[in-house]
């Protein structure tokens, strides 16, 4: 679409406004893009506490998670690469230890684990649990 304007020395210039039309189109469009997200919802989690349970308490096996390359199994120490040999004859869960304010990179990345699989995880938090 155009339109013809007279110039100054008498020829009629063409003015194009598709290109004004365009951005006015990706404007709104960016628009409704962010006007139409979803707030993030915003929910406390707040994890069980109890003052009575105590890591020996537990059934077994046990895998305590105190860093990335820091694990206890059922209070031996195993290294990560050892753990598929030593959950072999585990049958049933598989009760993650580790304290509550542990970075959440440390448990996806052992819940990614192969060898964990099989088994049924329960999560075990703690707080203030640490060697």
């Amino acid at each position: 679409m155009s339109m013809n304007l007279p110039s100054r020395d008498g020829r009629r210039v063409q003015v194009d406004t598709s290109l004004a039309i365009v951005n006015i189109v990706l404007l709104l469009i960016f628009y409704f893009l962010l006007a139409g997200q979803d707030r993030p919802v915003e929910t406390p989690l707040d994890l069980a506490t109890t003052t009575t349970l105590s890591p020996e308490s537990l059934p077994a096996p046990v895998l305590e998670l105190r860093g990335p390359e820091d694990w206890l199994l059922d209070g031996a120490p195993v290294r990560p690469e050892m753990l598929p040999a030593a959950l072999a004859q585990v049958q049933g869960p598989v009760h993650l230890l580790m304290d509550r304010d542990a970075p959440s990179g440390l448990l996806i990345s052992v819940l990614r684990r192969p060898e964990l699989a099989g088994h049924e995880i329960r999560l075990v938090t703690m707080k203030d649990f640490g060697p």
